[in-house]
């Protein structure tokens, strides 16, 4: 939420060098600015910061942003001697507000805004300057979906929450309307020795795939070998546990099942949550039952969240790493997906935030 945000601030002064500029300061702009940054320095919010000196949110990540990068001679802005600015700092506030308002948007529809608004033009290499300084990100939007529920984290909280309910009177995976039979550990499973939490997805990363730019001389191209994988790869990517990567024929319930039987011989004597999407083979039945036969309790990720799966960060990792290399065979690329993929899970970084945002008090139950 944006009245969360904390940004961490370069002390480039002392608290009791503000305070001496602040006593000798003349000038109402740079009073302004000093009082921010020694909220900040207190541990306000950019938000609550900005708003007492009268200035927006957007102005105050613009102000730290500045203040970290060149400390109080960057802060202040520079009139005195050249040309002032096109957009005067409440100009540019006004026009945050309507970039928010019509986001995303591409360059030549913001140049053609600021022309109607505001009577002012950007030369084409200055604008990319000026979006950056504004705190604009210039990057490919990530789709949202519109089955996704507005509250898709707390449902996610919900369901760990569950999950983690030990003492749950009925199988975790079993719905109204399932079939009584079959919703029995198997006798060989133990799950006494702790929790192991993890996330399943698909991918299915190819040979010719190339996410990396490189530099050469001349034409830039790779010659590779006409190498196809047929099998998508099917990832677990544990924060306790064994992560595993395997690669069955297809999606079909069977399979996925079989991955999880891979999973459970990867991870004996441990309580699994496993947290994957709604992909129907992972939905039915046949699945949830068979996953809580292997001990396997199932934590389903709200519609239209894929976002909310750290693996898939592992997967765009993987597919950069893997990009520039040539490989001869099927066989050999597999082998090169499992060593990078055993590689990059070994980092609990990709579910940084994740774990920050919904294990909450739970990390203790973890092995």
């Amino acid at each position: 939420m944006p009245g969360d945000r904390r940004k961490e601030i370069v002390r480039h002064l002392s608290e009791d060098d503000l305070d001496r500029l602040l006593a000798e300061s003349t000038d109402e702009k740079l009073t302004e600015r000093l009082i921010f940054i020694k909220r900040v320095y207190k541990g306000a919010t950019l938000e609550d910061a900005a708003d007492d000196v009268g200035r927006s949110s957007a102005t105050g990540t613009r102000w730290a942003r500045r203040w970290n990068k060149g400390g109080l001679g960057l802060l202040m802005p520079d009139f005195g001697g050249g040309r002032p600015p096109k957009l005067g700092e409440d100009q540019r506030d006004r026009l945050l507000e309507l970039l928010r308002d019509g986001q995303p948007w591409k360059k030549q529809e913001i140049q053609h805004l600021i022309n109607e608004e505001f009577d002012v033009e950007f030369h084409p290499v200055y604008l990319s300057t000026f979006l950056e300084d504004l705190g604009l990100s210039y990057a490919i939007p990530r789709t949202k979906r519109p089955s996704r529920p507005e509250n898709a984290e707390e449902i996610l909280d919900e369901r760990v929450g569950d999950a983690f309910d030990e003492e749950a009177d009925e199988p975790h995976n079993q719905r109204e309307g399932d079939d009584e039979e079959g919703w029995v550990v198997d006798e060989e499973i133990r799950t006494d020795g702790g929790t192991v939490l993890g996330f399943l997805d698909r991918s299915h990363p190819q040979p010719w795939d190339n996410s990396q730019r490189l530099y050469t001389v001349d034409d830039p191209h790779i010659t590779r070998p006409l190498v196809k994988l047929d099998e998508p790869a099917v990832g677990f990517y544990a924060l306790s546990g064994e992560s595993v990567i395997q690669f069955p024929a297809n999606q079909e319930k069977e399979r996925i099942c079989g991955c999880l039987e891979g999973i459970r011989e990867q991870n004996p004597g441990q309580r699994i949550l496993l947290v994957l999407d709604n992909f129907s083979s992972h939905v039915c039945e046949y699945t949830r039952r068979r996953a809580h036969q292997l001990g396997i309790d199932l934590v389903f990720l709200p519609v239209g969240s894929p976002d909310l799966n750290p693996i898939e960060q592992v997967w765009k990792s993987l597919k950069w790493e893997a990009s520039p290399l040539i490989v001869e065979s099927a066989a050999e690329y597999r082998a090169l997906l499992t060593g990078l993929f055993e590689q990059l899970t070994t980092q609990l970084s990709f579910a940084a935030s994740w774990i920050d945002e919904h294990l909450g008090g739970y990390l203790q139950k973890l092995r």
